[in-house]
């Protein structure tokens, strides 16, 4: 009997139709293998995963498969997303036992969930010998499978240990970090590494911070190098805006299709930073068509942002973005067509399968004639609407609260900066005016969302669909990623309900995820109880949990005034330490927070009746150091505390500038402000 049919993940209600007796994870599933006396087979994928279909497609749904699971098995099927701390485990052995890791996740347990082999993806002729081995190796060899399931978990023990070296994040950690970032960094195409070429979007808000402290002019070059190649390849969507995944060659030209929210959330980030810090016009418009990528794509009306979109349209990877010269000019008519192909590189033989190219900007035309731009304007929204007609990917459409907090921050940031830049005469102010509406909407939903659906009993939990909340516990990112978007908005809004909420999850995590060492676990004390209890200091595709809670750490500290909150952060970011000068791209938002501590981090307050439209607010936005909080409104707003007892002086708006608890004398002039924050 297959048991996915009320589940709330997309990813199991992908496979409640397989002739596999899938069960969900949980407790009766291993009480069933003992029952049995059968091993387990733990799945785990995610929605918007090409691989996991193509192994679905192939072995999940045929019937041959099915039986010889079912007769000697108990399957479990585990949404990676939804849990990222089974994930996390599983994942650890897998890599311990073939050198590598990736989803599909395939592993065969014992029935206490000890693993004894692992892999990924397996073709179907492949995984039924593999099956034939494994049910053949537990009925006659079962000594040596329990042997080596003993040293497994015995190996990732070691590697998710916690109470490894600690030293404080130095400034010389920092420099070194950034050092080791130019020398592994692709000087032709941008990034780091070959193929495949995922978008390094923490490593280059580190660098952007780095910039900013020391004025590296080799770390702000890395990243509007970086910047340019990533938003004329091909894993930036031309017409639509948003990022994909990542890109399957080493030149950002054929991505992986999926769009995934904590990347875009990420690079909408790290874009609003860089058009900040230089007042380039490419980052300003990637800023503003993710911000409304996330808000006409991934926004769900009355909850938060949706997962993922799918890397596959009915099946076929690529089927809505790709295109032909003819197509263009059947979209378009022959001139404008023949232009369009020129200018995204669609050519006859293709860049992509079959013929077909992914679009690509040729040509840089942020600061083209305008009559070029104009033109470019009207053939995207042509090409957009033509593609809109097509087949659309399908969405995962559970909400994460760790990626909605990456988001909520994100958009924030966005908007802060929107006002500071951008005045009424601006070519694109309208198209601006209009993306911070629906952005500012969609950010509030999700933030609302959180805080009435997602906490529960003081507790977060990790994912909800339709409104209503799934059982898994939240894990350490959630609580970082949420803490850290919760301050965000009590930055933009000036409103004391969301410090409090922050302030809330950040004592819970201190609570039940510290770990001795001044590190954190990766789930609370009270959390079901897994072969180790993970604990990894790297960030991968999201922030780590460590690195999330030590930079909600710091913010909050700020905010507050509390210490005892940085000192947290400082031990957190002692634990970190060690890794962040061996192996600096994995540890981009720790050297992030680092930055930001460094910095002081400085505390802004600006005393006004007008925080949406005061110079003085746009000048601090535009010149903040690095990790610097910001807080405007009439004084003494309740739960505000960077606007207590901070009177106006002589009756006009005020700044405030504090650097580690040490404050500035209160300014009145642009000028002042700004030479307060040089």
């Amino acid at each position: 009997m297959n048991r996915l049919a009320d589940a709330t993940s997309p990813y199991l209600l992908q496979h409640a139709d397989n002739p596999v007796d899938w069960w969900p994870w949980c407790p009766e599933a291993f009480a069933e293998a003992k029952r049995r006396d059968v091993p387990v087979l733990i799945s785990v994928g995610y929605a918007a995963c090409h691989w996991c279909h193509v192994m679905a497609h192939e072995s999940f749904e045929n019937e041959q498969v099915g039986a010889l699971v079912n007769d000697d098995f108990v399957a479990i099927k585990v949404d990676r997303e939804e849990r990222p701390d089974v994930d996390a485990v599983y994942m650890t052995a897998t890599q311990a036992m073939t050198g590598q890791g990736g989803w599909p996740m395939t592993v065969f347990a014992t029935p206490d969930g000890t693993p004894f082999f692992c892999g990924t993806y397996f073709p179907r002729p492949n995984f039924v010998r593999l099956l034939e081995s494994v049910a053949a190796a537990w009925r006659d060899q079962r000594e040596a499978v329990l042997r080596q399931g003993a040293a497994v978990v015995e190996a990732i023990g070691g590697a998710q240990a916690v109470g490894g070296p600690t030293a404080p994040l130095t400034a010389e950690l920092l420099d070194a970090a950034a050092g080791q970032l130019a020398r592994e960094y692709d000087e032709t195409n941008g990034g780091f590494g070959a193929a495949p070429k995922f978008p390094p979007h923490m490593n280059l808000l580190f660098l952007l911070r780095h910039h900013q402290r020391t004025g590296s002019a080799r770390s702000l070059e890395i990243a509007r190098h970086t910047a340019e190649a990533m938003a004329r390849g091909g894993i930036h969507d031309q017409l639509a805006g948003g990022f994909a995944r990542y890109s399957v060659d080493g030149h950002w030209t054929v991505p992986h299709f999926e769009k995934m929210l904590y990347d875009n959330a990420l690079l909408l980030r790290f874009y609003t930073q860089l058009w900040r810090l230089t007042g380039d016009r490419l980052a300003r418009r990637v800023a503003r068509d993710t911000a409304r990528f996330l808000a006409d794509e991934l926004h769900k009306p009355g909850e938060g942002f949706a997962s993922a979109l799918d890397a596959d349209t009915e099946g076929v990877e690529g089927l809505t973005y790709a295109w032909t010269p003819a197509q263009l000019v059947e979209a378009l008519g022959e001139s404008d067509g023949r232009w369009a192909a020129d200018l995204f590189e669609v050519t006859e033989s293709g860049t992509f399968e079959h013929g077909t190219s992914v679009l690509r900007l040729a040509r840089d035309v942020d600061d083209a004639d305008p009559q070029i731009r104009a033109r470019w304007q009207d053939v995207v929204g042509r090409l957009l609407a033509a593609r809109d007609a097509r087949p659309q990917p399908a969405r995962d459409d559970k909400v994460v609260a760790a990626w909605n907090g990456l988001a909520i921050t994100a958009i924030a940031e966005f908007l802060q900066v929107a006002a500071a830049y951008v005045a009424p005469d601006d070519e694109d102010a309208n198209l601006m005016e209009g993306v911070t509406i629906v952005a500012d909407g969609a950010m509030r939903d999700a933030a609302a969302h959180l805080a009435a659906v997602h906490v529960v009993d003081g507790r977060l939990r990790r994912t909800s669909r339709d409104k209503v909340v799934g059982e898994p516990a939240g894990v350490l990112e959630d609580y970082g990623c949420v803490a850290e978007a919760f301050c965000a908005l009590h930055q933009l809004t000036g409103e004391g309900r969301w410090l409090e909420l922050a302030g809330g999850l950040l004592d819970t995590a201190l609570a039940r995820f510290a770990a001795p060492d001044g590190g954190f676990y990766d789930t609370a004390d009270d959390a079901e109880r897994l072969i180790t209890r993970p604990a990894d200091p790297t960030d991968n595709a999201t922030p780590s949990g460590r690195s999330a809670i030590a930079a909600a750490l710091v913010t909050y500290a700020a905010l507050t005034g509390q210490t005892r909150y940085r000192e947290a952060a400082e031990r957190t970011l002692a634990t970190v330490a060690p890794i962040v000068g061996r192996h600096a791209r994995f540890t981009g938002y720790a050297a992030m927070a680092g930055e930001a501590l460094l910095s002081g981090p400085y505390e802004i307050a600006v005393v006004t009746d007008d925080p949406e439209g005061d110079p003085l607010v746009a000048a601090a936005t535009r010149h903040a150091p690095p990790g610097a909080v910001l807080v405007a409104g009439r004084t003494d707003r309740p739960g505000v505390p960077l606007l207590a007892d901070r009177p106006l002086v002589d009756g006009r708006p005020t700044a405030y500038v504090c650097r580690g608890f040490v404050c500035q004398r209160p300014v009145t002039s642009v000028d002042d402000l700004v030479a307060q924050l040089g």
